[in-house]
């Protein structure tokens, strides 16, 4: 829903003595789905604007480090259309904003429909862009199972390589700050979003272990948005992960 409430001052403080105690860093939340700031429907682009400024007060308020943001849809417009709309809402939803600790990061989708983000130039033209219209940080979070749908094989070695390469030459592998770690039900190329347990999908154990440990990557935060039904699960993609990066 678009509703949103402030943190509460207590629960923040609860917060980050569990990160101190647990040493939880970084913090990385995620944007609300429903906004798209590419979109040029006038009232669901205020009401995006409108729900990502309160997103980025709520994440420099909880202390966190990144915010997750999809770049968006780009219906009835043109692509390039599109990522000017997303630039111009985001440069408005951020104006005026001291963002603290906070960056933002683009996330790369499957590129289905008219979404924004599945080729590694579109985010980099959205982070350049921006850098004309604000003074906002922008770096970026790649999600292995939206890899995957869009047409780069990380589940195989070469394929790996390529991905990497790529995204060192366009991206920047230091403002990859984030990995989303999931598998994918969809096939190489499908634009299928769907996520699934890890070594249950496409990418599969030996897939995951060379990600983990490539030396481009291990480096960097890895988080799950796997499908969960119960704490069991959870626990069963976290064991995989840690025993697929250590071998």
């Amino acid at each position: 829903m678009w509703r949103a409430s402030a943190p509460d001052a207590a629960d923040v403080k609860r917060l980050r003595a569990v990160r101190e105690r647990l040493d939880l860093y970084p913090l990385v939340i995620h944007a609300n789905y429903l906004a798209n700031l590419a979109s040029v429907d006038p009232e669901i682009r205020a009401k995006s604007i409108t729900s990502f400024r309160g997103e980025l007060e709520r994440a420099a308020a909880i202390g966190a480090d990144y915010l997750v943001l999809h770049p968006g849809n780009y219906k009835n417009q043109s692509l390039e259309e599109g990522i000017g709309a997303f630039v111009l809402g985001l440069a408005e939803a951020a104006r005026s904003f001291e963002s603290g600790g906070v960056t933002v990061l683009l996330e790369n989708t499957v590129g289905s429909l008219n979404q924004i983000g599945s080729r590694f130039e579109e985010l980099r033209t959205i982070r350049d862009r921006m850098e004309r219209e604000s003074d906002l940080r922008l770096g970026y979070c790649l999600d292995t199972c939206h890899l995957l749908g869009a047409g780069f094989d990380v589940a195989d070695e070469a394929g790996l390589e390529t991905t990497v390469a790529a995204a060192r030459q366009t991206l920047g592998l230091d403002l990859v700050r984030v990995i989303h770690a999931n598998d994918s039900k969809g096939a190489l190329g499908s634009r299928l979003d769907r996520h699934e347990n890890i070594g249950k999908g496409r990418i599969g154990d030996e897939g995951f272990r060379r990600i983990l440990t490539h030396p481009a990557l291990r480096d960097k935060p890895f988080i799950l948005e796997t499908p969960v039904e119960d704490d069991d699960m959870a626990r069963a993609d976290i064991e995989a992960l840690q025993r697929l990066s250590r071998t």
